[in-house]
């Protein structure tokens, strides 16, 4: 064994879990030693519980093919295995909201791609070129809990990573009301075109919540520390629409903005092009090297040419333009199962890793 730091996937058999488990295969500073699902999977070799079911484009990492699933209540067991976790659990919000704190009070460190604990007062939600320190409230979360070194961090939806990092590299401009609409891939909801075939040709206008949180999970990104908990930001209002399409993987958003003082074109795409975060000076494995490229065609980005850019840890932004209503508009694509999902997680892992709050036992 290296002296890699040993990893826990809760909900390993699903879509989120396969592509933590794929991400780190050879990674640097983690390994998967325990994987973790529902009491039906227990007991079963991983490559046996997964079955037919492994939705990855490459294929199932040789060193987890033999280890045996644990049972997700197993928490005391698990925990004695491993430095921390990641949860991508297929329960109830309730549910995970208490399977996550259980680990926690257990002492480990839990790296959450769930939405159970977003608004949680004092669980960070952070995504790490944004507001890595909003990771300083995990001390207050160890008071509320009674934990040394148990913790809850979560990262946010999918569906903001194509606008969001954005707004927040032309913060100085003052961005101040958005309209935003997402189109959604279908990987998004756990599936591929085999297990949804209707969606083939298709297009669902609704997402279940995925409005809401579109709107709202910004905006605590953006908030502040205060007494221990994080307080939204107020200072700008989003709309948005949320349409599921099929693609497999990218979500694409048109985004419209207003600002309190005005950009030129070329100084909104230099903010991009430029920004950079707490990832890219620290040099962590996961981190692009190139958070946000701008492309400069009019048919760009695209899904099929742009959702992989930098290993699908970075954002694509096109076709900025004045608008006749609002000031200017933009259309900005991310993949949802890497930098939206399981890669933003790891990401944050990595950022935890490195301000010390996640170290071997």
């Amino acid at each position: 064994m290296s002296e890699k730091l040993r990893v826990g996937i809760l909900g390993g058999t699903g879509m989120v879990g396969q592509r933590f488990i794929s991400l780190l295969e050879n990674h640097p500073w983690f390994e998967v030693v325990t994987i973790a699902a529902s009491p039906r999977s227990a007991g079963k070799r991983y490559e046996d519980a997964v079955g037919g079911r492994w939705k990855m484009t490459t294929p199932m990492p040789e060193a987890v093919k033999d280890i045996i699933v644990k049972d997700v209540n197993e928490v005391a067991t698990i925990a004695s295995e491993v430095d921390f976790v990641f949860s991508a659990v297929d329960m109830t919000k309730d549910e995970i909201r208490k399977i996550e704190e259980d680990y926690a009070k257990a002492e480990i460190p839990v790296v959450s791609n769930n939405s159970a604990h977003r608004w949680t007062p004092d669980v960070p939600m952070v995504v790490p070129e944004i507001n890595p320190q909003h990771m300083e409230v995990i001390d207050s979360q160890k008071k509320r809990l009674g934990t040394k070194r148990g913790f809850i961090a979560v990262k946010p939806n999918c569906s903001i990573q194509s606008y969001a990092p954005v707004l927040t590299a032309w913060k100085e401009f003052e961005p101040y009301e958005v309209i935003v609409s997402t189109y959604q891939a279908i990987s998004g909801a756990g599936k591929t075109f085999k297990d949804w075939p209707e969606m083939e040709g298709n297009i669902i206008p609704y997402i279940g919540g995925e409005e809401e949180k579109s709107e709202k999970e910004p905006l605590r990104i953006w908030g502040e520390i205060k007494d221990g908990v994080i307080v939204p930001a107020d200072n700008i209002k989003i709309t948005s629409q949320c349409i599921r399409v099929p693609v497999l993987n990218g979500h694409t958003a048109t985004v419209f903005v207003k600002f309190k003082k005005q950009p030129t074109k070329e100084q909104l795409i230099e903010k991009l092009v430029s920004f950079k975060g707490k990832p890219q000076e620290l040099n962590l494995p996961s981190a692009p090297k190139q958070f946000i490229q701008y492309l400069e065609e009019d048919n760009r980005p695209q899904v099929a040419l742009d959702v992989d850019f930098e290993n699908g840890m970075g954002i694509s932004v096109g076709r900025i333009r004045e608008d006749s209503i609002y000031d200017w508009k933009f259309v900005g694509l991310s993949h949802n199962t890497v930098r939206g999902a399981a890669g933003g997680a790891v990401l944050c892992a990595e950022l935890l890793k490195a301000m010390g709050y996640i170290q071997a036992k």
